[in-house]
Parts: C-alpha cells; structure tokens; sequence
C-alpha cells in the first residue's frame, strides 16, 4: 500500500519596506527580468534579525541607509511568490517613512512611487495586491 503525501510547498522568508514618502506615496520595485512590482526587500539570512535583513537589504537594492530602530514591524504576511512558480513568500513587513532619493541597484531594475489607494495599474505581487495595499489602506481609513 502507498501513501501520497502532498509536496510541501517551497518557502521564501524575506524582510521588506512599506516606504512611505512624504506626500503619502508608496515606493514599489520590479526586480530585472520580472513583470511584478513590490515592495523592497529580500530574503532575511540565516543569522540575521529580519529588520537588520531589511537594513542590508535596502542599502543593496536602493542605496537606502535606515536606522533599524526607526522601522516598525507591521505583521507577518504571506502569499504565492511573484517569480517562483510553486513557492510561498512568508514576509515580515516593516513601515518606513523616507524622505530622500533612492537609486535601483542590485537586481532592482525599475522603482515607482504609487499612491497606496490605487494599484497604479501596474502587474503587482501577490503579496502587495492582495495583503500589504489593503492592510495599509484599511491602517489609513482607521485613522482618518
């Protein structure tokens, strides 16, 4: 007798940035070779805090240098990877509020500042269509 056991699903821990400038817009990236805009960030390194892999990773991606202690944790997310078929983004998420110029570096190939109450009718992650947009959009009518 065999048992089918289901294939576990790939898992991708990664730290990234809600950046928020100071007219209240939202900066997404689309890394080289992909179609999807994101949020900042990467996958958080065996040895590292996710807001210290948010740190490195920002300063990688954007040339963006943040103070850790300025983030502040938002919540854990996950969602279908953008650009690995199979795989399951677990992301922590941090709120950042910027107010200096950013340079795509890395495998950042393009950053757009959007406004968070719109899609910008750009191809979004998963994970930014579907929960971080909405999560800081209701965070925005709850204070308002």
């Amino acid at each position: 007798m065999s048992t089918f056991a289901a294939q576990p699903t790939g898992l991708i821990h990664i730290a990234a940035a809600l950046l928020i400038g100071p007219d209240g817009r939202t900066l997404l990236v689309r890394k080289r070779g992909t179609q999807a805009f994101m949020q900042p960030g990467g996958k958080i390194e065996a040895h590292e805090q996710p807001v210290n892999a948010l740190a490195r990773e920002l300063e990688e991606e954007l040339g963006l240098v943040i103070d850790p202690a300025h983030a502040t944790f938002l919540g854990q997310f996950s969602a279908p990877a953008a650009n690995e078929p199979g795989f399951v983004v677990k992301a922590e998420i941090f709120l950042l509020n910027i107010d200096v110029d950013v340079t795509p570096a890395a495998e950042i190939e393009e950053v757009i500042w959007i406004d968070p109450a719109t899609n910008g009718d750009l191809t979004l992650a998963p994970l930014t269509r579907d929960l971080i947009l909405p999560f800081y959009r209701d965070s925005l009518t709850a204070t308002a």
